[in-house]
């Protein structure tokens, strides 16, 4: 009779399910952001109130040429067609800053993550792992979701009977990183958005200071005369309008873009301390 070998051990199912979130925000927000970004600068800087000499010619509807702006935030209006550009990245920062912050808030989870680890390791040093998978449900989170994945393997793996110590603790190591490649785009969803406005915010700025110094340097040699002078120091004025709202866009991405890769590395190292934990646990508990 042919000699039978024996089958290998079956492979575990892992607990972790994807998570199903839509991005619809990062496809939709920054067209609705430059659209309102348009409306903002044509129908409230550009109202024909705001102007000593409105436009007569009704068929530039889309970029009236107004004169005399009444006010110092009107004078935006005369940047030029980058300036809507330019609002709509400002809005579209404070669109994902919003976005991010409550994203960010959520992964944290309710209390610290130290505290949380540390209750975990001392239930887990008790073999109370029922009580520890509870302050997972209590902590919620990144750090949470991970721990609460790797403590369903860690009790599957105590019944298990087939595996040795080596293998449970690869395969709770496993299921961690299975956890972990799922919660980490989560956090990091969108903050490409901060990261290229504070690239372009700054070049679309001098690109709109450029085209305004164009446009006065030639009203200046068409005029010439001391009234040519004035209109270019008046020009200028306006041009520089683009630069300003350019650096300042850009600052702002840079400044919430930093700090929220930091609050994102302090919860990553969180989740790797949480994977250490468990492993270690079990290879120190169930020899």
């Amino acid at each position: 009779m042919a000699e039978t070998k024996p089958t290998a051990p079956s492979r575990s199912i892992t607990s972790v399910q994807p998570r199903k979130s839509s991005n619809a925000i990062s496809m939709i927000a920054p067209f609705a952001c430059i659209l309102l970004g348009y409306i903002i600068w044509r129908y409230l800087l550009g109202s024909a109130s705001n102007f000593t000499t409105p436009d007569p010619d009704t068929s530039h509807w889309f970029w009236p040429n107004h004169k005399g702006p009444k006010g110092t935030i009107t004078k935006m209006y005369e940047g030029g067609i980058i300036v809507p550009i330019l609002i709509g990245c400002f809005l579209t920062v404070i669109t994902f800053v919003i976005e991010r912050m409550l994203t960010v808030s959520r992964a944290k989870g309710t209390g610290s993550i130290e505290e949380f680890i540390r209750r975990v390791q001392f239930n887990l040093s008790n073999k109370e792992i029922d009580k520890a998978i509870a302050e997972c449900d209590k902590q919620k989170g990144s750090v949470g979701n991970v721990m609460k994945a790797g403590l369903r393997k860690y009790k599957e793996m105590i019944g298990n009977v087939e595996l040795d110590t080596e293998q449970k603790v690869l395969n709770i190591q496993k299921e961690i990183e299975e956890a972990t490649a799922l919660e980490l785009p989560m956090l990091e969803k969108n903050l490409v958005f901060l990261s290229t406005i504070a690239s372009v915010a700054t070049l679309l700025g001098l690109l709109g200071t450029v085209l305004g110094m164009i446009k006065s340097f030639s009203a200046l040699g068409e005029e010439g005369g001391a009234n040519a002078a004035s209109e270019l120091s008046k020009g200028i004025s306006e041009a520089l309008y683009n630069t300003a709202l350019g650096i300042g866009t850009s600052a702002i991405a840079i400044i919430f873009c930093n700090m929220f890769t930091t609050k994102i590395d302090a919860i990553t190292y969180g989740i790797d301390e949480s994977g250490f934990t468990l492993t270690q646990s079990f290879a120190a508990n169930y020899k």
